[in-house]
């Protein structure tokens, strides 16, 4: 089998908190990865982001990253739009350069959904669609919420004409149905993995000294992309809440997009709070550093207003580290409360603070649920992952051709 994958606005090499980068980077790589080593060959087209990539990169045996022009390279996501036409020319032009056929089109993303109905028209092939973020839910999340009139509308246009959802959580499924009234046959929840060989446990005195931090703080992790969505303010004003917070520094990895302003945003809040101090914006960081991160972190917070499943928190569980998180999307799928960490029903900086204070000081609690976090996180594999999504392109595929017969 040979599938076509979709990653329109964002290229799976870039490390997550990068400009567009987020957990779905993550996802597409290691999931093409994967199913490269199980035999299905599996292109992942890309717009051409810059000069820092090849054309074409192999990132594993039967996996490669194809990036193909489309538009000025410096084009914000919010300007992306008139370029899918061009770009799905280009994917065309190269399978037929290349004498390629695809049996699967995976696409990720909305735009990406866009290119892939222009494709299966060509190929014939299923279009297997997953969004990671849909509008009409990030608009529900948080107050003040926007997105443009044409992404609302190409997105209920993907959800009906696709052969299929994969989604990462049943609260996905139960939106799609609730909001675009979709089938559930037609909807498959395959949670993502986590690269349990990456992500372990590193002792918290060398994570610290790797990392050039002192040790003499309690550490506070946050990762991801900086953007109001993640809710970083309320970790702020929680910290300023605690009983003792000299004792604690909060790391913040990741980047904005660009043209953005919130870390200077976010600084100032930190100030204000009289928390200039004990805040360390940390910028982008290679992914096979994060591991470090965690493992020096007595805790990661999650306070985002929407996460359609929330990786980061798979990865430091991983590592052995609780996770204090908003009881949003699909975090509590991967954080058990009480047991691998803390999900926080409300939006407010009081109860952070309550979760953040008990597993500062109590060293057994943050051992406990460390413990408890590594052992749920080695439940999901990235391999296991892709013969499931495997499966699912199999299987419509057959249906598409038994259809078209």
């Amino acid at each position: 089998m040979r599938a076509a994958v979709i990653s329109f606005h964002t290229c799976p090499l870039d490390a997550p908190g990068e400009k567009n980068a987020g957990g779905m980077n993550v996802y597409v790589r290691r999931l093409a990865q994967e199913l490269g080593a199980l035999g299905c060959r599996t292109d992942i087209f890309t717009r051409k982001h810059g000069h820092e990539h090849q054309p074409i990169e192999e990132i594993g045996e039967g996996a490669r990253v194809i990036h193909i022009p489309a538009g000025p390279v410096t084009t914000p996501k919010e300007g992306l739009y008139d370029f899918v036409p061009g770009f799905t020319l280009g994917v065309l032009q190269f399978a037929e350069r290349n004498g390629l056929r695809y049996d699967a089109i995976h696409a990720h993303y909305w735009l990406s959904g866009v290119a892939a109905l222009q494709l299966r028209a060509a190929w014939n092939a299923p279009v297997i669609a997953t969004f990671h973020t849909l509008a009409e839910i990030k608009k529900q999340a948080r107050l003040g919420e926007s997105e443009p009139d044409i992404r609302i509308e190409q997105e209920r246009r993907i959800i009906a004409e696709a052969d299929a959802l994969l989604v990462s959580t049943s609260h996905e499924q139960i939106a799609l149905e609730r909001l675009y009234e979709v089938q559930p046959a037609k909807v498959l929840v395959l949670p993502p993995g986590v690269d349990t060989e990456l992500f372990r446990p590193v002792e918290r005195t060398a994570a610290h000294d790797a990392l050039g931090l002192n040790g003499r703080r309690h550490m506070l992790l946050f990762v991801g992309r900086l953007d109001p969505l993640k809710g970083l303010d309320i970790v702020l004003e929680a910290m300023a809440l605690l009983e003792d917070h000299d004792d604690v520094e909060l790391v913040v990895v990741g980047g904005e997009q660009e043209g953005k302003s919130e870390t200077v945003r976010l600084r100032r809040v930190a100030d204000v709070l009289g928390l200039g101090d004990h805040v360390r914006f940390v910028g982008m960081v290679p992914h096979e550093e994060l591991p470090y991160y965690y493992s020096a972190a007595e805790a990661l917070v999650m306070p985002s207003y929407y996460e359609s499943f929330g990786l980061v928190a798979l990865e430091a569980m991983a590592c052995g580290t609780p996770v204090v998180a908003a009881r949003v999307g699909g975090l509590p799928t991967i954080v058990r409360d009480g047991e691998t960490g803390f999900l926080v029903p409300w939006h407010c900086p009081e109860p952070f603070s309550q979760r953040i204070e008990m597993l500062l000081t109590n060293k057994g609690l943050r051992d406990s649920m460390g413990r408890a976090a590594r052992e749920r996180a080695a439940l999901r594999d990235w391999n296991t992952v892709a013969q499931e999504t495997l499966a699912l392109y199999a299987e419509v595929a057959h249906t598409r051709r038994s259809r078209n017969a």
